[in-house]
């Protein structure tokens, strides 16, 4: 299948570029490079570089025939959301209205995005489903929600089928080791403890060590990178051969806390990870785990990399050739 890849170059968009590569697919990228690297580039796929942005590169892009598209181009910090809702207004509404225009005009006829599991707001249940309410918090986790929406009316409207692909915490590398280029600036919890554990943070600041968890450190779902490329991949197969749209939760059903990945690091790494408690953040919940059963049910997906020694892992792998570039 001819795929474009939207956002192919970031952190996510190059583990699944390669997923549908390994596919035997015919893969092209299209990235405007702001956060995304030339270095998770590979050499069997084509890149555009251009900007959702401008709906003419899009336009042409999308010109030569692409059969499918992926879409993981998006502003995604939460908190920066409530500071600065213009941009993510921009970047994930209006990017992705004209990437809908666009691909309606091309004749381009299924959708996988890239969701999250902030559409859901405060947990009501665990784990949580996805006839869970939606109630983001956050306007990041609303722009999301909004999209949603967006491909279900383009699908009634236009007959672009979708698939939308909830999930919380992506982390780990390539066990391969295919794909070096790190995320900038990145605000998550396993790339801050890598970065510490190379030097290069003073400490991890763990926020809040009184919830009403094991170790009293909030616990979260996080998903290995790679098992969110497979079920990308999988999530298309679905939807050109059932003809029918979907949307899943992507999670490993088994929550790690904070303590647990840094102690992990502490031991595969053999840095000692200095760590500061400071206050929790307000909105913050003790736990988030998000049940796949949907995902096992239609796409006959699980998590196969997300124990907590393969994130960890597969991620100071990738941070140790960094240093060495």
């Amino acid at each position: 299948m001819k795929i474009v890849v939207i956002g192919g170059a970031g952190y996510i968009g190059s583990h699944v570029a390669r997923e549908l590569l390994d596919r035997g697919h015919q893969v092209t990228v299209f990235d405007n490079l702001s956060t995304g690297t030339r270095e998770n580039l590979f050499s069997d796929e084509e890149f555009i570089h251009g900007d959702i942005l401008t709906t003419d590169s899009l336009r042409q892009a999308f010109s030569q025939g692409f059969e499918a598209l992926i879409h993981l181009a998006a502003s995604k910090a939460a908190g920066e959301s409530m500071i600065k809702p213009e941009k993510y207004s921009v970047n994930n509404i209006t990017g992705t209205l004209n990437i809908l225009n666009a691909a309606s005009e091309a004749g381009i006829g299924n959708i996988v995005f890239s969701s999250s599991a902030a559409v859901y707001g405060e947990p009501q249940y665990l784990p949580i489903d996805e006839d869970h309410p939606t109630v983001p918090e956050n306007y990041y986790g609303f722009t999301k929600l909004q999209i949603e929406g967006f491909l279900r009316w383009y699908e009634k409207l236009k007959g672009i089928r979708s698939a939308s692909l909830r999930y919380f915490n992506a982390a780990g590398y390539d066990a391969a080791g295919r794909i070096t280029g790190l995320e900038h600036n990145s605000a998550n919890l396993l790339p801050v403890i890598m970065e510490v554990a190379m030097g290069w943070r003073n400490n991890l600041q763990i926020f809040g060590d009184d919830y009403d968890t094991e170790d009293g450190t909030g616990v979260r779902d996080y998903i290995h990178v790679s098992d969110l490329a497979r079920a990308h991949a999988a999530a298309l197969e679905y939807i050109t051969e059932k003809k029918q749209s979907l949307t899943v939760n992507l999670g490993s059903e088994s929550g790690l806390s904070v303590l647990q990945i840094l102690e992990t690091t502490r031991k595969i790494s053999g840095k000692k990870v200095p760590v500061e408690v400071v206050g929790r953040r307000p909105g913050d919940p003790g736990k988030l785990v998000a049940s796949s059963a949907k995902a096992k049910e239609l796409l006959g997906w699980k998590a196969t990399e997300s124990d907590v020694d393969s994130l960890v892992s597969t991620s100071w792998n990738a941070y140790g050739k960094a240093i060495r570039l």
